[in-house]
């Protein structure tokens, strides 16, 4: 086999949808070693490409043959999430869903009712600060799918969006939903996360245990690199050049990251920032620029990441605390960042 050269993989992690334009940077640093004079050793499978309107980016350390159909296994675990939950496709469940009359009944596939109760759960321990049916105050703040003319909204037209979202309008029972309400769903802060464990998953049924599996920025990690040993993924600061604030030790986690850093906009010297808190219908003003955080699942990371992400330093902390959630926080203050992390995040702050 001939020799590999080590090599450094720099996964770009941008959120994308309601959480789009917080640039960061996940490096999985991995050590792809030489190996000359014989035949064995892991293959290293790298696969990537775009779907749900973002890219992924799938690395497998095999140590025994995979699928030859591999890359299209995987394409096909991607659709399911894209045919189901993608507001852009007109006969997705969720674009039916969002058409669906008042106390109108629907049924839906697994993993639409997975994802909805993932969400479901966020949303109760988050206190409201994770709800799917945002939506309609993003749009009204200039940071939906259209863009907006920096203009802040009147109290009235607030209320009036306000009044068009909240989950608890939502009745999920028997594999069946409806709502109470005209509320609209965007599974845009979960669905990425969840598409990066039907991948993973899958690698895992294929007896393929050690990999690195990215798409949008969220990513799930299993097993080791070819070394035997933890992927390590960097973290850095959210800033117009980008540093490496800390390198972290991961395996068999899930992870994302969620940031109010480049998408606002200011009036008369106010900043507004695209994060809209669903209780208040107005986007935050704390001083959080990003939160990572680590869950078994990648829906789950994904959706804590929003949720802390409105609820800010102080209370997000209390709440990880609370759930015993892992989770790694940068703070604006005027010397540049302050990092805060929770008690479950303290086995991974090793010393570099």
């Amino acid at each position: 086999m001939t020799s590999v050269d080590k090599s450094i993989l720099a996964l770009t992690l941008t959120g994308l949808g309601q959480r789009a334009s917080f640039l960061l940077y996940a490096l999985a640093l991995f050590c792809l070693l030489g190996l000359t004079g014989c035949d064995s050793g892991p293959e290293i499978i790298k696969i990537s490409g775009s779907k749900m309107g973002t890219t992924y980016h799938i690395t497998v350390v095999a140590d025994q043959p995979a699928p030859d159909d591999l890359a299209e296994r995987i394409d096909a675990a991607l659709d399911v999430v894209d045919l189901s939950m993608s507001t852009y496709k007109a006969e997705s469940e969720i674009s039916k869903f969002n058409a669906l009359p008042i106390d109108t009944s629907q049924q839906i596939s697994a993993d639409f009712a997975h994802v909805l109760k993932v969400s479901e759960t966020v949303w109760r321990q988050s206190n409201g600060a994770f709800d799917p049916t945002v939506g309609p105050l993003v749009d009204l703040w200039g940071f939906g799918p259209v863009p907006g003319d920096d203009v802040v909204p009147a109290d009235d037209q607030i209320d009036r969006a306000l009044a068009s979202t909240g989950f608890q309008h939502m009745q999920l029972s028997e594999g069946r939903i409806s709502k109470t309400s005209p509320v609209r769903l965007d599974l845009s802060a979960v669905a990425k996360g969840y598409a990066v464990d039907l991948v993973a998953d899958l690698l895992e049924m294929l007896a393929l245990p050690d990999y690195l599996v990215e798409v949008g920025g969220e990513m799930r990690l299993g097993g080791s690199n070819t070394q035997g040993k933890p992927w390590r993924i960097a973290v850095e600061q959210p800033s117009v050049i980008p540093q490496v604030q800390r390198i972290i030790e991961l395996g068999d986690v899930a992870m994302a990251t969620s940031g109010d850093y480049r998408n606002y906009f200011k009036v008369d010297g106010v900043r507004y920032s695209h994060t809209i808190d669903p209780r208040t219908g107005r986007p935050i003003t704390h001083s959080l620029a990003s939160v990572t955080v680590l869950a078994p699942t990648c829906a789950e990371a994904d959706a804590w990441a929003t949720a802390l992400s409105v609820l800010g330093a102080e209370q997000g902390l209390a709440v990880a605390e609370q759930l015993n959630l892992p989770v790694y926080m940068l703070v604006n203050v005027e010397s540049g960042f302050k990092a805060v992390s929770s008690s479950a995040f303290d086995p991974y702050l090793n010393d570099q």
